[in-house]
């Protein structure tokens, strides 16, 4: 395809955790589509290598790693692996997520620590180590992918709302740390029709809270996230944009 000039991302490499599947894979796809080179990173290395094979298809260079990105050791391989690599890394998207549905009281510390640590904790690290050395370089910039449970009280998911939302504040805090050659926003989804999703709804589930009434495909995600990474929002940085189809 020939996109748009502000959509072009011809010669740059972009990083996306969480990128084998749902949302991720879909950016990765999208970016790929439009001339990045792209490193997928997830838990499994199969499904990384499959992506990657993927995108080598459309020509792209596509690197896939297995990592852990709730433990700062295995950020730092991916970072290590990473600039190995290509040299550098021009777009983070920290997409790799969890969010168990759970009664508050029933809520072990093990899993607090474990959405705590994916959710909130690798991100931190992962935009902090990498963020300073775009600064130090060429630049880029940072998504972080959020939640609206991060922006409304929604039941059963206080832990995973709490991580989200520490995630949106320290977006903001990025984005002047590291300003004015590194853009740091949040883009936050509401309810999508991912496998992970799909997995987990119940029968007879309610129609989701929001103006169009329906849960969005990964695919409607995609436009946000070029969006935030191109030249067309140069003067955005620090901003939590919301793709949730008006969630209330």
């Amino acid at each position: 395809m020939t996109p748009d000039p502000l959509f072009d991302f011809t010669g740059k490499v972009a990083l996306v955790t969480g990128g084998s599947r749902g949302l991720g894979l879909a950016i990765v796809r999208a970016f790929a589509e439009r001339g990045a080179d792209v490193i997928i990173a997830s838990r499994k290395l199969d499904n990384c290598e499959a992506v990657a094979e993927e995108m080598r298809g459309l020509g792209r260079r596509a690197l896939a790693i297995s990592a852990h990105v709730g433990r700062w050791v295995e950020c730092d391989r991916l970072i290590e692996e990473s600039y190995a690599a290509f040299g550098r890394v021009d777009i983070l998207v920290n997409n790799a997520g969890m969010s168990p549905r759970m009664p508050s009281h029933d809520v072990t510390e093990q899993l607090f620590d474990s959405v705590l640590n994916l959710n909130f904790k690798g991100p931190f690290r992962l935009a902090s180590q990498i963020a300073w050395r775009m600064a130090e370089g060429g630049g880029g910039c940072i998504i972080n992918v959020s939640s609206t449970g991060a922006l409304m009280p929604l039941p059963e998911v206080a832990h995973y709302g709490a991580a989200k939302a520490a995630l949106n504040a320290m977006s903001a805090s990025l984005a002047h740390e590291y300003a004015p050659k590194v853009r740091v926003n949040t883009l936050s989804p509401g309810p999508f029709l991912t496998d992970q999703a799909k997995d987990r709804a119940q029968p007879g589930e309610a129609v989701p809270r929001n103006a169009r009434g329906v849960a969005a495909d990964p695919q409607d995600i995609v436009t946000t996230a070029l969006f935030l990474a191109s030249p067309a929002s140069v003067n955005v940085t620090g901003a939590l944009i919301r793709c949730d189809g008006g969630q209330r």
